[in-house]
């Protein structure tokens, strides 16, 4: 029983025990529980009120709270070096010199009060001499460009005259910079006479103008100038036109060097990343260091795999165009289409419209709208142009390889006999002259005399130079490709030796 009871009375501590700890901020104890001589610094004031456990608890919680509150530091300013305040005199210095507005204490932009040392001035004083520059504007000439900078009119024209004289007026071009010397004046109503003037006429003179006595009298200083051409070579790699602009070519003379190897390959296809571009421009370097950079001379390609390109720009026939080294030019493949226009009646037999009966149609109708432009299906040369019966206005080109081609009922002609027209070119306007119920475009086209179908004849031709042409483009390209590279030019310049580029 003694036992039993022992063991309950243990029981019940301990369920007493867990639920005293259990409370709100407490440990609960899991394998086993303390004793009551146990000191425990973290007390439940939830728990056991009144008790002396819980007073001391309380103590302390007051204890901290009032060491939290003694170590705050003050939220009062610190106290601080306050600059002396400004004297009289160094206020008024201070306010004279300061820039500020009025309200802000500063003096900036307020008169000197009068006093027996000033004295009025009837006018202003006038400055003995005025420098300025003035610049040419497009499409200006010098003689107005030198009134609007205070020149006086007839002094102006006397001027230009001069400069004219030395340089034509076309060579002088606009954003050209004047340097002006304009002297005293004998009075306000009169213009300021012209004491001196310097301008860079051209690229390789100078122009100056001085007054001697009355009259003015022009110098030239002639400027020497290097025309050696600049040549620049690199690998294509992953990009033609960005490893040209790396290299330092411009950008219009990557676009024309693009463009002229198109007329030889096909670009990008025809260009592998282990190629190598070879570039020449007309570049022009001044005794005073200015430089100036040309056209594109020559375009060349190193190819890995293929036949290299070397072209160059000639003009022969009335025409400009890239040829390669052989004197081959571009080639001319695919005729174009006179019209845009829809096919009305193709080649061959038909009822004709007007005559009203079967005939033979030795053309091919297109629809176009009255005024409409018609274009050369390829480069030639207008052997007609004029009115041709029942054709009405009609023009004819002569083509290479014996292909002349035919435009009729034309409304009005926009070239002559004699004239050579390219690709595409306008030659006239669509009608409805001659046999024609309609404005339409009648297009024939004639090979070695014989009528031929426009629609199934393909066409392709290559300018091809010859006899004193071809002789005198081997020598300018020999010539160009004796050409030195701009890194052995600027080695030679410098005194070291020159060396060949990596092949």
């Amino acid at each position: 029983m003694s036992g039993g009871s022992a063991g309950g009375a243990a029981a019940l501590r301990f369920g007493g025990a867990s639920r005293d700890r259990a409370g709100f901020g407490a440990r609960v104890a899991t394998s086993s529980f303390r004793s009551a001589g146990d000191f425990n610094l973290v007390v439940d004031l939830g728990q056991r009120i009144g008790s002396g456990e819980w007073f001391r608890g309380l103590a302390t919680l007051v204890a901290l709270c009032w060491a939290i509150w003694s170590l705050t530091p003050s939220l009062a300013p610190l106290p601080g070096s306050v600059p002396l305040p400004f004297s009289e005199a160094e206020a008024q210095q201070a306010g004279a010199l300061a820039i500020a507005p009025l309200a802000y204490g500063g003096d900036t932009g307020r008169r000197m009060a009068p006093s027996e040392a000033v004295v009025p001035l009837p006018e202003a004083p006038e400055r003995p001499i005025v420098d300025l520059a003035a610049s040419l504007g497009q499409g200006d000439g010098l003689a107005a460009t030198l009134q609007r900078a205070g020149v006086g009119a007839a002094e102006a024209n006397g001027v230009a005259e001069m400069v004219t004289a030395v340089v034509p007026a076309s060579d002088l071009q606009a954003g050209t910079t004047i340097n002006l010397t304009l002297g005293r004046r004998p009075n306000r109503l009169v213009a300021r006479p012209l004491e001196k003037l310097a301008m860079r006429a051209r690229f390789d003179l100078k122009i100056e103008i001085a007054r001697a006595g009355d009259a003015l009298r022009l110098t030239q200083i002639p400027i020497a100038v290097d025309n050696t051409p600049l040549r620049i070579q690199g690998r294509v790699g992953d990009s033609l036109y960005r490893s040209a602009r790396a290299a330092g070519v411009p950008a219009r003379i990557v676009e024309t060097y693009l463009r002229a190897l198109a007329t030889q390959i096909g670009v990008p296809s025809g260009i592998n990343a282990d190629d190598r571009f070879d570039i020449i421009v007309a570049h022009r370097r001044a005794a005073t260091g200015e430089t100036e950079t040309g056209d594109l001379l020559f375009a060349g390609l190193r190819r890995n795999r293929g036949r290299d390109l070397q072209l160059m720009q000639w003009s022969s026939g009335g025409t400009t165009q890239w040829f390669e080294a052989s004197g081959v030019g571009r080639q001319s493949g695919g005729l174009l289409r006179p019209v845009p226009g829809a096919v009305n009646s193709p080649f061959g037999p038909r009822f004709h419209p007007v005559l009203h009966y079967t005939r033979m149609h030795t053309g091919v109708d297109f629809h176009a709208a009255y005024g409409q432009p018609i274009v050369a299906v390829a480069d030639g040369r207008v052997v007609r142009a004029g009115r041709a019966g029942g054709y009405g206005n009609q023009v004819m080109l002569a083509h290479a390889g014996g292909l002349v081609t035919s435009y009729s009922h034309m409304s009005r002609f926009a070239v002559s006999v004699g004239d050579r027209v390219r690709r595409g070119q306008v030659i006239g306007y669509v009608g409805a002259t001659g046999l024609a119920t309609g404005p339409h475009l009648h297009y024939e086209m004639f090979r070695g005399g014989a009528r031929v179908n426009p629609l199934t004849t393909q066409f392709a031709t290559r300018a091809q130079l010859s006899g004193a042409d071809l002789a005198g483009f081997r020598n300018r390209l020999h010539s160009l490709l004796a050409t030195p590279l701009a890194s052995q030019r600027a080695d030679a310049t410098a005194g070291a030796p020159a060396h060949r580029a990596a092949p």
